[in-house]
């Protein structure tokens, strides 16, 4: 059914009701995919969250969106100590909580120690837990933090945001204190979780003076609804517009289509616990079964030769514009079924009656998708199984609600349910890429999602965190990208690009990779 037919079939008391839920008169609203399930970044699970996040706090570094240079709101001066195992951190003074007690040295150690602590049940945690062993105070305004070994790149570890010690009761921070819904930070803005929205107050400070007073974040209706209530005014922006939908975005004078940078890549995880995948030829022959050419035509739109496309093929577990992909291992474009039924064979499955049998069983993929890619590809999940049912393989496709995925897909408790995930994974500046791949254990591995294990993926992960140099990092990343074309324990798809769109009277709109909201002090609206 055609965008326009759909449109018809809207009520128009069901628009009046999203125009007057959106315009708060001068609130900034906008649409997110979905409502954030935390505003306590130590439990950011979706690119919502992480998104508010940079709203309601400061990391304590970050990199400059414009020049990419490494800076901070917090610190006024470091230097190396302990033989470059530690980093002594001053600190500004003029800073304050947004309750208004002052910002110190303390919360910074607070923070550290609440990552190391295990009653903090925090996959972020867990991942700074092999990089930090503690903090210690200097006086008021001074920090000293030590690291697990000397890095190479020590002031990219500290992009972690601060917590104030006084919103809790000891150094463990769980996941259902108040401060979730109702957090306290140094940010530009204020911010509570509601039921249906969540509402953010400007806060002025000494390292912020941010012009909006007021912003709306609303939940993602139909993506149809959510450009037409845009074009309407009832809302002033959509932080990710799919791509059937930015034609009608970008041809009114209104509306700003603004790149968003989000490092981000699909893919399809494989559970090799499962006998029949555990083979790497039957993952290298499913990996060849795939069209990804036809599956981004039927589900993005991309026509075959298309210039400009916002889809880009991968090999490996970077985009193609980061320094760590490595260019030498090749896409798979069109599907190759002669090479994949060789490598089934070889494998030991066998084909009676045009379906696929293992051990004189037919094997049905059970195959699961997280249900929110569906906006940005339509019909992905249906068309990956109509591939791979077309090759010989019975499949059961399923949807992934937002707090399955995050509960159960990413700590990796789903390989008695699931064959294939498909997902995407997003990253800042640092594509520290260990968590998905390395061995579940210690605190690693944290985003393995089918509990994969290869002892030289794990050893190539360890010579990246090693690294003295960004050339060694990037030595150690092209081997793995060479490992993992191979091994195959995810079947890479693409890189899709996103793009916001604003309107025109929302101005300074600087989108920071990753974190969006980083340059927030320096939006107008209204006025």
């Amino acid at each position: 059914m055609s965008m326009t037919r759909n449109w018809k079939r809207l009520t128009m008391g069901a628009l009046v009701g999203l125009s007057a839920l959106a315009t708060c008169g001068s609130t900034l609203s906008f649409y997110e995919e979905s409502l954030p399930t935390t505003l306590n970044p130590l439990y950011a699970a979706s690119m919502v969250d992480h998104r508010v996040n940079e709203l309601v706090f400061d990391r304590l570094y970050y990199h400059d969106p414009i020049t990419n240079e490494l800076a901070s709101r917090l610190v006024t001066q470091w230097e190396l100590v302990e033989q470059g195992k530690a980093v002594r951190l001053t600190l500004r003074k003029d800073i304050k909580w947004q309750d208004g007690k002052n910002f110190r040295a303390d919360d910074v150690c607070f923070t550290v120690r609440a990552m190391l602590d295990p009653g903090t049940t925090s996959p972020i945690a867990e991942g700074y837990r092999s990089v930090f062993t503690g903090c210690e105070v200097e006086g008021k305004d001074k920090a000293i933090v030590r690291f697990t070994k000397i890095f190479h790149n020590p002031l990219n570890r500290l992009g972690f945001y601060v917590l104030p010690q006084h919103r809790f009761d000891g150094d463990a921070v769980p996941p259902d204190h108040d401060f979730s819904s109702h957090p306290t930070g140094t940010g530009p803005t204020s911010g509570n979780l509601g039921s249906k929205q969540v509402n953010f107050q400007g806060t002025q400070n000494g390292h912020h003076q941010p012009t909006i007073t007021e912003l709306s974040l609303l939940e993602g209706q139909d993506p149809l609804v959510q450009v037409k209530t845009l074009l309407n005014n009832g809302v002033q922006g959509i932080i990710a517009v799919p791509p059937p939908y930015r034609a009608e975005v970008s041809t009114s004078d209104d509306m700003s289509l603004k790149g968003y940078d989000l490092r981000s890549w699909w893919f399809i995880a494989a559970d090799q616990t499962k006998p029949y995948l555990k083979d790497k030829k039957v993952r290298q022959a499913i990996n060849l079964l795939l069209d990804r050419t036809d599956l981004r035509q039927l589900s993005i739109g991309v026509k075959p030769g298309e210039q400009n496309s916002p889809c880009e093929f991968i090999s490996g577990p970077f985009v193609q514009a980061s320094p760590y992909y490595n260019h030498d291992v090749p896409v798979s474009a069109r599907s190759d079924k002669d090479r994949a039924l060789a490598l089934l064979t070889e494998a030991g499955l066998t084909d009676v009656g045009g379906r696929w049998h293992y051990n004189g069983a037919p094997i049905t993929l059970r195959i699961g998708m997280k249900a929110a890619l569906d906006n940005e590809a339509p019909d992905l999940l249906s068309q990956i199984g109509n591939q791979l049912g077309q090759a010989g393989f019975d499949r059961q496709t399923y949807k992934l609600s937002e707090d399955e995925w995050n509960t159960q897909a990413i700590t990796g408790q789903l390989s008695s349910s699931y064959d294939l995930l498909i997902g995407k994974w997003s990253f800042g500046l640092v594509e520290d890429v260990n968590a998905l791949f390395h061995t579940r254990r210690d605190g690693r591995g944290s985003k393995n999602i089918f509990n994969y294990s290869n002892p030289q993926v794990d050893a190539l992960l360890a010579q990246y965190e090693s690294a003295k140099t960004d050339t060694q990092a990037r030595d150690a990343y092209h081997k793995l990208h060479t490992m993992l074309a191979e091994d195959l324990p995810y079947l890479f798809l693409w890189k899709l690009d996103t793009k916001s769109a604003w309107r025109t009277d929302v101005r300074g709109t600087t989108i920071a990779p990753y974190y969006y909201w980083t340059e927030i002090d320096n939006w107008k609206y209204g006025g």
